[in-house]
């Protein structure tokens, strides 16, 4: 496919979405008195457009492996992160209603921002990092408690195809904390969606769903590590040509 061809789908594709941005977010304030899980739902729905938006228009398909190693309580989610689609897909296509952890300058994003605003997603300000873990180990708790599991990106920020940012432990403190199950997730999106890439690529993105890991008895490193070596074992199966040559691993700063 020509770099034109695809730079005229990207194109279409943002302007899609521009679009149900504007029409939808001032919806999402009518959803603002339904019940939490409904509301969820319908706030969703923009997600689950983009998703369909970029399938149909830029070719991007997905398939998710292991829904059946998904615990039935609440967990704690800790996922690879390569591109902006995973914070879109999650929110609309796991069986279950998801808590993120983010930054809280995405809530003064106008639309995009006033959706996010109305779910119970936990906020924090990373320029003040031990006040930044004990709000995600505070509000975690306590919508794990709820019932509602948590998603976390534990390399911090999107990472590269081919790359391994440094894994941080809050998302497995907190698990360990509140006694809850970590479900790694491994997946190629940045193959399709590239950090900062304005010109998406068809293909497959392949979702893993690692089985959970019990906290018993681990420490959060532990955990963590454990996490770790299955997320970047995982992405050698799904994108063995990117990982072709193991020794040449790539480590972000």
């Amino acid at each position: 496919m020509s770099q034109l061809i695809l730079v005229l789908r990207s194109l279409v594709f943002m302007l899609l979405i521009t679009l149900a941005t504007v029409v939808w977010a001032p919806l999402c304030f009518l959803f603002a008195p339904l019940p939490y899980k409904q509301r969820y739902y319908w706030t969703g729905r923009w997600n689950a457009f983009v998703i369909w938006a970029a399938k149909v228009v830029c070719g991007i398909r997905y398939e998710v492996r292991g829904l059946e190693n998904l615990p039935a309580g609440s967990a704690v989610f800790l996922s690879k992160h390569q591109s902006a689609w995973e914070t879109i897909f999650y929110l609309c296509h796991m069986p279950r209603p998801l808590v993120y952890v983010f930054k809280k300058e995405i809530t003064y994003i106008p639309f995009f921002g006033w959706g996010i605003a109305l779910l119970r997603m936990i906020p924090i300000d990373r320029k003040k990092r031990v006040g930044a873990l004990a709000q995600i180990l505070e509000h975690g708790k306590n919508r794990l408690a709820s019932g509602l599991s948590v998603i976390m990106f534990p390399e911090g920020t999107r990472i590269a195809v081919g790359e391994q940012g440094r894994y941080k432990g809050g998302g497995a403190l907190l698990a360990v904390e509140a006694k809850v199950p970590v479900v790694p997730i491994a997946m190629n999106s940045g193959e399709c969606w590239a950090k900062n890439s304005f010109v998406k690529k068809p293909g497959l993105i392949t979702v893993s769903i690692g089985k959970p890991i019990l906290p018993d008895g681990l420490s959060a490193n532990e955990v963590m590590q454990k996490v770790e070596n299955w997320i970047e074992s995982e992405m050698r199966v799904i994108s063995p040509q990117v990982y072709s040559d193991k020794s040449k691993l790539k480590t972000a700063a």
